[in-house]
C-alpha cells in the first residue's frame, strides 16, 4: 500500500478540506507550496469559473493540487469535463457516490478519494475503485456522519485495504499523531485552515471562530435534510425552531444557503453560518499557512518520536 505522501506526491501526509466558497486558489496554493494537498472547492462554480480557479492555483503553485466535487451538483459531468482538460490528477468526493463518474476519471488517470462517514460507505468506495478515502468523524464543521472520529478511524482502518485519511477534530499535532496511532497514514483538516492569512473569509468570521470554545459549535438539519455542524448563533437557533415546525427542506436549504453567503461574504456572525468543527477551543491565532503546517507536524514528530517520522 502506497503512503499518502507517495500517492500524492506531497511532503506531508496532509489534506486541505475542500469547503464551498472557502477553498480557492489563494488558500489551495498556499497549502501546496507548504508541502501539503491544497484541494479546491467547486461546488456552487459553473465549469469556466472552475476552471479560472485552476488556472488561478497554477498560476501560484507548481506543486500538486486537488478539486473536490460535491456529488449533489447538478453540473458534475461538466465539472470533469474541466478537471480533465486542466489535467487535474486528484479529486476528492463527499455528499454523494462516485460510481457514475469512476470508468471516465479512472480513463484519465485521476486518483479519487471518497470522504465518508462510516465503515459500510468504505467498503463500498473500496469496492468502486478510489483510491483513498477520508474517514470524517461528526466532530468535524459543514456536513457530518454520526460517528466519532476516535471510533471510526480504527474501525475503517481494519476494514479496507487502501488509504484511510482521519478528519474531524484535528486541529494540532496531538490529533495528527492520534490519527497514525489510529491507523490513519494521513489527516484531512478544515477548520485551522480558517484561521490562515490567505483564507478568504472575513475577520469577523475568524475572530469568533478565535473566541469560539469547545461548547460553542452545535449540529442542525437531523430532522431535515443533511445535518451540519456550525457555531450557534441567532439564525442557528432560528433554523432549528422551524425545523420543529416542519419547515421543508427547500426552505430550510434557502436560509442556509443565506446564511452561508451571510457569514462568508458579508462577515455576518449572528446572521451567518459558520460552518466550524468541535476543535475551535483549540485555535487561538491567525497564522500563515506554512507557519501552521510546519509547526503541526514538528509537535506531531516530536510526540511520534519512537516511530518513523511522518
Amino acid at each position: 500500500m502506497k503512503s499518502i505522501k507517495d500517492l500524492f506526491n506531497i511532503k506531508y501526509p496532509l489534506l486541505q478540506g475542500g469547503m464551498t466558497k472557502i477553498a480557492d486558489h489563494k488558500l489551495v496554493s498556499a497549502v501546496s507550496n507548504a508541502g501539503a494537498l491544497g484541494i479546491l472547492a467547486s461546488a456552487g462554480l459553473d465549469a469556466e469559473e472552475l476552471r479560472k480557479e485552476i488556472k488561478l492555483t497554477k498560476q501560484l503553485t507548481d506543486k500538486p493540487f486537488a478539486v473536490n466535487l460535491m456529488l449533489m451538483s447538478k453540473n458534475i459531468p461538466e465539472l470533469i469535463e474541466v478537471i480533465i482538460e486542466e489535467n487535474i490528477k486528484i479529486v476528492t468526493t463527499g455528499a454523494g457516490t462516485p460510481k457514475p463518474y469512476m470508468r471516465i476519471l479512472k480513463e484519465h488517470g485521476i486518483k479519487v478519494v471518497a470522504v465518508i462517514p462510516n465503515v459500510k460507505v468504505a467498503k463500498k468506495m473500496e469496492e468502486l475503485g478510489v483510491d483513498a478515502v477520508v474517514a470524517e468523524g461528526t466532530e468535524s464543521g459543514g456536513h457530518v456522519g454520526e460517528t466519532t472520529t476516535l471510533t471510526l478511524i480504527p474501525q475503517v482502518v481494519d476494514e479496507v485495504n487502501i488509504p484511510v485519511i482521519a478528519a474531524g477534530g484535528i486541529a494540532d499535532g496531538r490529533g495528527i499523531a492520534a490519527a497514525f496511532i489510529l491507523g490513519a497514514q494521513g489527516v484531512q483538516l478544515g477548520t485551522l485552515f480558517l484561521a490562515t492569512e490567505e483564507c478568504l473569509v472575513p475577520d469577523a468570521f475568524k475572530k469568533a471562530l478565535i473566541d469560539a470554545s469547545d461548547t460553542s459549535t452545535v449540529v442542525v438539519g437531523r430532522q431535515k435534510g443533511i445535518p451540519f455542524r456550525s457555531i450557534k448563533n441567532d439564525l442557528i437557533s432560528k433554523y432549528y425552531e422551524l425545523e420543529q415546525i416542519n419547515y421543508t427542506k427547500e426552505e430550510l436549504d434557502k436560509l442556509k444557503n443565506i446564511g452561508i453567503e451571510n457569514a462568508i461574504t458579508n462577515g455576518d456572525v449572528e446572521n451567518g453560518i459558520l460552518m466550524v468543527g468541535q476543535i475551535t477551543g483549540l485555535i487561538k491565532k491567525v497564522k500563515p499557512v506554512k507557519e501552521v503546517i510546519e509547526e503541526i507536524f514538528k509537535e506531531a514528530n516530536n510526540i511520534l518520536v519512537n516511530t518513523e517520522e511522518i
